[in-house]
């Protein structure tokens, strides 16, 4: 199957193709942009090199960014899930680094989500064992940066909210628990729960919004969409990725 539209309904959309070469995406046409982008984590990915220098993936991350800001409206939101600090080249400052590149691509700052994902059994080092001469630290945690286009304030779409009081109540409370999701469970190296998807939805986006997923992955972002009665894009250059996000989304309709 070619590049290009890969699976389609009347609410969701997959494309086959490359985020920086695309132009599927309508500009200003998008509400809410929810994703977890590659870590450069030496991920063995098919169809993406996840070992570039940090300078490197730096760069790749504004690249992408500034695509996510022209596609979003003007009150659109923006949540990026990414690492606190991991990365292959050595201990950075990975989140603090990736919210200033949005910063600089024209995103404005609204709030910052920690996710404990409580797994801390993927531990190998500990550095200098039970010694002060050069401990790691490592927090079983990811961020989730919510950032915004032009205007917080939310004056488009819908209008119509579908989070009930508890969850808001819950979700306000920036500090988020649950499982992450298991690889072999799914098929793809690093998927992300539809959970984290589906609270941002709910949270920060009207009923019958378009949500974006620039690097949909195994459809995580997609089958929340189903879930809430959004429209969702999901961008992915590998085509079994689709593949898999396409069968979760029939099965998803199944289960309806």
């Amino acid at each position: 199957m070619g590049r290009g539209t890969f699976f389609t309904t009347e609410h969701l959309a997959i494309i086959n193709e490359d985020i920086f070469s695309t132009r599927r995406i309508p500009a200003h046409g998008i509400d809410l942009v929810v994703t977890s982008p590659p870590y450069n984590v030496d991920i063995k990915y098919n169809s993406h090199d996840d070992r570039l220098t940090y300078a490197e993936y730096l760069g790749f991350s504004k690249r992408w960014m500034k695509r996510c800001y022209r596609w979003l409206r003007d009150d659109g939101r923006f949540c990026l899930n990414i690492p606190l600090d991991k990365n292959k080249n050595g201990q950075q400052s990975v989140g603090a680094d990736l919210t200033t590149i949005a910063k600089e691509c024209g995103f404005s700052y609204h709030s910052t989500i920690v996710w404990n994902e409580g797994n801390i059994s993927r531990r190998t080092a500990w550095g200098s064992w039970a010694s002060a001469s050069a401990p790691y630290v490592i927090a079983p945690v990811e961020l989730i940066v919510v950032l915004y286009r032009n205007s917080w304030k939310k004056t488009s779409g819908s209008r119509q909210s579908d989070i009930s009081k508890q969850e808001f109540m819950d979700w306000t409370n920036g500090l988020w628990t649950f499982s992450g999701e298991r690889k072999t469970r799914i098929g793809h190296p690093a998927p992300f729960p539809v959970e984290l998807p589906l609270r941002c939805m709910k949270l920060f986006s009207f009923v019958g919004d378009t949500v974006l997923d620039p690097f949909m992955g195994s459809g995580s972002t997609l089958v929340a969409a189903l879930r809430c009665n959004r429209k969702a894009l999901g961008i992915e250059i590998d085509p079994h990725y689709c593949e898999i996000a396409m069968q979760r989304i029939a099965d998803e309709g199944r289960r309806e």
